[in-house]
């Protein structure tokens, strides 16, 4: 189980909306569960297609919205989704869950290893199907 500290309004359009490509600067051979974790800062080069559809979203910062799987990573290929980056790692998200309420969290950079004891919180908002589903632990190369 890992965890990835996005900056709002990013973190709400995976959690909220149907952002399923994070872009990251470095690339990863993870793949498996991973909760997606709003960082503390706003990115203010967000743009006009974000503001649009997290607009009368709450954005809350430091904590955990969502639980989703990376399922691939690969290198710019063009834009494989709207949310693609030009000259950025793209890390393929699948299986994106909403948690109902944020858990408050002090996050950090990279991927990340969650306590047990914050994976226990977010078990406790899913329904047991999905935590089963989502959260299980298979992982394979990118």
């Amino acid at each position: 189980m890992k965890a990835l500290t996005i900056r709002q309004p990013w973190a709400a359009a995976i959690a909220y909306a149907d952002k399923r490509v994070e872009n990251r600067v470095w690339p990863t051979s993870y793949q498996g569960p991973v909760l997606i974790h709003a960082g503390k800062q706003l990115d203010q080069r967000s743009g006009p297609m974000v503001a649009a559809v997290v607009r009368g979203l709450q954005l809350d910062l430091g904590a955990v919205l969502a639980v989703a799987r990376i399922i691939d990573c690969h290198s710019d290929d063009g834009e494989c989704t709207p949310w693609s980056q030009t000259g950025a790692f793209h890390f393929v998200l699948d299986e994106v869950t909403a948690l109902p309420l944020p858990i408050p969290y002090s996050g950090t950079q990279g991927l990340w290893t969650p306590p047990a004891v914050l994976v226990d919180k977010v078990r406790e908002q899913l329904s047991s199907e999905t935590a089963a589903h989502v959260l299980r632990e298979e992982a394979g190369p990118c």
